[in-house]
C-alpha cells in the first residue's frame, strides 16, 4: 500500500487542477482502493478489487478521450486480442464471466484510448498495466507461478507511475 500510496501522491504533487489532472487522480485512488481490496484472499474482496480498477480504468478513459487520437488498426488489435484472452479465461471463469467481460472491454478501450496520447508516458503506462492484469488473471483462474507476482507488480506499479507522471506534463 506504500507504493499505491506513491503514485497518488505523485500525482496530486503534479497536479493542475485541470480536467485531465481530476480523471486522473480519480484513477489514481480507485486503483490504489483496488490494491487494498486485493490483499484479501476473500472471493468478495476480488470482486470489490474488480470493481474499484474497472471505475479507474474508466476514469483513465474519460482523461484521454479529449486528448486522445487512436487509430481503428490499433482498435482492431486490441479487441482481437481481448477476445483471445477472454476465449482462455472463459472455461476457468464460471460465475465471473459477465464480470470479466465488462472489465476486458473497459480495460480495453482505455489502452487503446492511451495508445492516442501523445508521448511515451499515457501508452507505455497504459499497456505496462494491461500486462499487469493479464498477470492477475492467470493467477486467479490459471496455475498459479511465482513469475506472475514477480512480474506483474513491476509491471503495475510502473505503469501506475508513468500515468502519474503525465499529470501536468
Amino acid at each position: 500500500m506504500l507504493a499505491s500510496g506513491g503514485f497518488v501522491t505523485l500525482g496530486l504533487a503534479r497536479s493542475t487542477g485541470d480536467s485531465y489532472s481530476r480523471w486522473m487522480l480519480l484513477g489514481l485512488v480507485l486503483s490504489a482502493a483496488g490494491d487494498a481490496f486485493l490483499l484479501s484472499d476473500a472471493p468478495r474482496a476480488f470482486l470489490a478489487g474488480l470493481s474499484a480498477f474497472l471505475l479507474a480504468h474508466l476514469a483513465y478513459a474519460a482523461a484521454f478521450a479529449p486528448i486522445s487520437h487512436p487509430s481503428l488498426p490499433v482498435l482492431a488489435g486490441v479487441a482481437t486480442f481481448t477476445a483471445g484472452v477472454l476465449a482462455w479465461l472463459w472455461p476457468r471463469l464460471g460465475a465471473m464471466r459477465v464480470p470479466v467481460v465488462a472489465y476486458a472491454s473497459v480495460i480495453g478501450g482505455m489502452v487503446w484510448l492511451a495508445t492516442g496520447v501523445d508521448g511515451a508516458l499515457v501508452p507505455v503506462g497504459a499497456l505496462l498495466f494491461w500486462g499487469s492484469d493479464l498477470l492477475v488473471a492467470q493467477r486467479q483462474v490459471g496455475p498459479r507461478s511465482p513469475l506472475d507476482l514477480a512480474v506483474g507488480w513491476p509491471l503495475y506499479f510502473t505503469g501506475q507511475y508513468l500515468l502519474a507522471l503525465s499529470i501536468g506534463r
